[in-house]
C-alpha cells in the first residue's frame, strides 16, 4: 500500500526525492493511516483544485485497501 501511494505522489510531483510516506499503527477500529509528505512547491500538484487530486488519491488507496481488506486513511502532510 505505501508504495501504491509513493508511485501515485511521484508520478505528480517534480522533485520525486522530497515525496514520503508515514505510516501510524493501526487505530482501535483497525484503520491504518498514511502520511504524505512532499515539497512545498509541489503542494498544489497533490493537492489540486479544490482537493480534486487529493480526492482521487484517497480513493485509489481506499479501492486498493478493499481488495486487501483493509482500511486505510490517507493525510497529506
Amino acid at each position: 500500500m505505501q508504495e501504491l501511494l509513493l508511485a501515485v505522489a511521484r508520478g505528480l510531483v517534480d522533485d520525486k526525492d522530497a515525496v514520503s510516506v508515514t505510516v501510524d499503527a493501526p487505530r482501535e477500529d483497525g484503520t491504518i493511516v498514511y502520511h504524505l509528505s512532499v515539497a512545498e512547491n509541489d503542494m498544489g500538484r497533490v493537492i489540486g483544485k479544490q482537493g480534486r487530486i487529493a480526492k482521487a488519491i484517497r480513493v485509489v488507496m481506499r479501492a486498493a485497501a478493499v481488495r486487501k481488506g483493509e482500511k486505510v486513511m490517507v493525510e497529506i502532510d
